[in-house]
């Protein structure tokens, strides 16, 4: 990075190819963002990429919000809400002068049908169970609503702050059908849909008529930005040469070898916040000819150099995994033993499992090659990180074959049982935020693409979900987070805190950690010089 001036100059050309970028922003008419990766589609309950919630939550709006502390719960469209002493029944009291982008009004019955198409089999949510146990949802009158549980969920409420939760309006989905989310979505959000072209930008437009958000915010409505432009720039060095150069005034996406250089930038502010949790790892398909040897899975994990991973490729402002969620976060079992890194005990695992090095330098047994297939995401961060666990698996004689595919397309295989390993990122506030999602049989193929399908994980996970006290809750997600680091399901990486570069021309504000949506609403992003 000693030549940044000259490699900024270098990826210019090529900014300037970005649609409507511009050197200077001399109003709130517009806003630049620039990022990673794009999604496959826009439906909330569909759609589990953290670039598809970084534009919902723009759009939408749900019943209760989160502060920046992640884990208060603030007002939303419900003005207040009720529990029963049982834990079953919420009753939400919602505010009367809410709106969608084409001026329909919002009622109960708007709730009614999200929460009811959430958890129907039909739209096939892969996040279903963040809705609890639904017995039943009902309107009352036109601004109550009552939340009928068939048993306690303890998190049900940081839940319902997610995108997952964002309110529909029913004509515009049924309107849309199979295009609800890629040509278009009808939001009571500070800004509405204006164009996405995929894998390249999508132009937000400001919500005229909103003056509902979160009370997290000083301006709860309308939006000071006339038009968010969310831009896909897959090349590290271009999105940090956008941002060194004014060509785009807010991005999380900067690649860390260029932080000192940011911080050092008095056009720029770099925004931090530790309040947040985001792990990377790599998944194993524990069903599939190799890696469903636990010794294959334990001697992978114990190859790969996390902390190398960490100081070479993050310059030290990530924390090395071993673990599958941050040990800070609520529930963490402190009896659990993560695998640390021991390429020469991982050889020796190996041996005895009857996998033999060849000429080749890779191991086989019984006539089949240890050459797993990992699927990912193309974007400098997956690519450079799957080249690294690559490197160090070659290290204990395994043949890693990497395919990574565009993040539109990416979802979809995902989803398939074609490969053998996967590479994810996931945002989470508690141990049981993280295994509810991952880990029960039901959520096989995806977004339990591991397969792990295991009777006393389900049980416990299920008396996690109801319990009534934080001890047994802890109790249960403890021990199945025991469960699955002992079997080696995941490969952990690294964990990621929040960090967002910003115009200094843009007025003071927080980031905010809900999914790892940096700007979250974006109602405090102004431009005061």
């Amino acid at each position: 990075m000693k030549h940044l001036t000259s490699m900024a100059a270098g990826v210019l050309l090529g900014l300037s190819a970005l649609p409507g970028a511009a050197l200077a922003q001399a109003s709130n008419a517009s806003i630049s963002i620039v990022r990673e990766v794009d999604s496959d589609r826009y439906d909330p309950q569909r759609s589990t990429a953290r670039a598809a919630s970084e534009v919902l939550f723009m759009m939408g709006d749900t019943l209760v919000s989160l502060d920046h502390d992640m884990s208060t719960i603030k007002p939303g469209l419900a003005t207040s809400w009720t529990a029963s002493p049982d834990g079953k029944t919420y009753t939400f009291k919602l505010r009367n002068d809410v709106q969608f982008c084409d001026g329909k009004k919002l009622t109960a019955q708007d709730v009614v049908y999200s929460i009811k198409r959430w958890i129907d089999p039909a739209t096939r949510s892969p996040v279903a169970w963040r809705a609890g146990k639904i017995e039943d949802v009902v309107a009352t009158d036109d601004y109550t609503v009552e939340y009928k549980l068939k048993a306690p969920f303890s998190e049900l409420l940081y839940q319902l702050t997610q995108s997952f939760a964002i309110i529909l309006d029913k004509a515009n989905v049924e309107a849309l059908g199979a295009d609800f989310g890629v040509k278009g979505f009808n939001g009571t959000g500070p800004y509405c849909w204006g164009e996405w072209k995929p894998r390249n930008e999508f132009r937000l437009k400001r919500h005229a008529a909103y003056k509902w958000g979160p009370p997290i915010y000083e301006n709860t409505g309308p939006a000071h930005i006339e038009e968010v432009v969310w831009r896909i720039v897959p090349e590290e060095n271009t999105r940090l040469a956008a941002a060194m150069t004014g060509q785009t005034q807010v991005t999380q996406y900067v690649p860390y070898s260029g932080m000192a250089q940011l911080r050092a930038n008095r056009n720029l502010k770099l925004i931090e916040s530790k309040e947040a949790f985001w792990t990377y790892f790599v998944g194993f398909k524990i069903d599939k000819e190799g890696v469903n040897d636990a010794a294959v899975r334990r001697a992978m994990v114990m190859a790969v150099d996390q902390k190398a991973i960490a100081e070479n490729l993050y310059f030290g402002e990530v924390e090395p995994a071993y673990s599958y969620i941050s040990t800070e976060a609520l529930d963490w079992n402190k009896a659990v033993t993560p695998l640390k890194t021991n390429v020469a005990e991982a050889n020796k695992v190996l041996d005895a499992a009857g996998w033999v090095k060849g000429a080749d330098g890779f191991r086989s047994k019984d006539g089949k090659k240890l050459s797993p297939v990992v699927y990912g995401f193309t974007g400098s961060t997956w690519q450079k990180l799957m080249e690294a666990i690559q490197g160090d698996l070659r290290k204990i004689g395994v043949d890693l074959r990497i395919q990574l595919f565009d993040a539109t397309i990416a979802w979809g295989k995902l989803a398939t049982q074609e490969f053998d390993m996967f590479g994810m990122s996931f945002p989470y506030i508690s141990a049981g935020d993280a295994l509810n999602l991952y880990f029960p049989s039901a959520n096989a193929p995806t977004p339990n693409r591991m397969n792990w399908k295991d009777a006393e994980t389900d049980a416990l996970l299920s008396k996690g979900m109801t319990a009534l006290n934080d001890a047994d809750r802890a109790a249960a997600y403890g021990e199945v987070l025991k469960k699955v680091h002992e079997a080696a399901v995941w490969l952990p990486l690294y964990h990621e805190p929040m960090k967002i570069a910003a115009s200094a021309r843009l007025a003071p504000f927080k980031a905010h950690n809900i999914y790892g949506c940096g700007l979250y609403k974006g109602l405090d992003l102004k431009f005061v010089r």
